[in-house]
C-alpha cells in the first residue's frame, strides 16, 4: 500500500513550510492545491527499510516522531518496535538513555518536527505525561492530548484532531500504553461539528500569536 498525502496531513504546516514525503507517495488533488496555495515545499526522500524490515517490503505509510525523558525512555524503546511492526517510519528524537534529562526539551523537539512537516504524528512520554503535554501545546499548530485509556485516545482523535500523543509511563501499564498508541494512530478525525470546534481552537491560538 502506497503512502498518501491528504489535505488533513497538511494541517498545522505553516505557509512556506516543508513536508517530507517518500518518492512513491500519492498526493490527493486537494492536498496538491493546498501545497501550491500555501507554497509548501515537498521534500522527497527515498525511504530506506526500517530496522528489521526486509528489503522489498512496503514503505511505511507515515513518519511518527517520538521522544521521551528518562522516565519514559524504556516505554519509548518499546514503542519504536511497535511502530515499525505496524508499518510506520520512526523519527527518534531522544533521549538515548535513562539518565536524567528535562522533559520540555523533548516535547519541544517532537512538536517542532510536527509543525515543520517532518512527521505525521508525534508521541512524547515522561513519567506522568502532564508536563510534556503542557510543553508541546506551547508550539503553535500542535494539539497534544494526554491520554490514559483507549476511550480518551479515540476521543482526542475523533473530536479534537490531536496530532501529538502524551503519555505517562509511570501512570499506566505497558500493555495499556500499547493499546492507547494503536487506537490513537488508527482513529480518524470525525470532522463535521468537531471541525468547527477545532477551528475555534486555532482561532484562539492565532489571536494570541498576533497580540504576543
Amino acid at each position: 500500500m502506497k503512502p498518501v498525502l491528504t489535505l488533513g496531513d497538511l494541517e498545522g504546516v505553516p505557509a512556506g513550510g516543508e513536508v517530507t514525503i517518500t518518492s512513491d507517495t500519492l498526493i490527493t488533488p486537494l492536498a496538491r492545491e493546498e501545497v501550491e496555495r500555501r507554497r509548501i515545499t515537498l521534500r522527497v526522500v527515498e525511504q530506506a527499510p526500517s530496522e528489521g524490515q526486509p528489503a522489498g517490503t512496503a514503505v511505511p505509510r507515515h513518519v511518527v516522531a517520538i521522544a521521551a525523558d528518562h522516565g519514559g525512555y524504556e516505554l519509548k524503546e518499546q514503542f519504536k518496535s511497535y511502530l515499525r511492526e505496524w508499518g510506520y517510519a520512526v523519527l527518534d528524537l531522544g533521549t538515548d538513555s535513562a539518565a536524567a534529562v528535562d522533559y520540555p526539551d523533548f516535547a519541544e523537539a517532537v512538536a517542532t518536527a510536527l509543525v515543520r512537516g517532518d512527521a505525521w504524528r508525534g508521541v512524547v512520554i515522561d513519567s506522568a505525561g502532564i508536563g510534556s503535554s503542557i510543553a508541546a501545546n506551547k508550539v503553535p499548530g500542535v494539539r497534544a492530548a494526554l491520554c490514559y485509556d483507549r476511550a480518551t485516545a479515540r476521543n482526542s482523535r475523533e473530536h479534537n484532531d490531536a496530532n501529538l500523543l502524551a503519555l505517562g509511563a509511570r501512570m499506566i501499564a505497558a500493555e495499556a500504553a500499547r493499546e492507547i498508541l494503536a487506537v490513537w494512530l488508527q482513529t480518524p478525525f470525525a470532522g463535521g461539528r468537531h471541525q468547527r470546534r477545532v477551528d475555534k481552537i486555532r482561532a484562539i491560538e492565532a489571536r494570541f500569536l498576533r497580540t504576543g
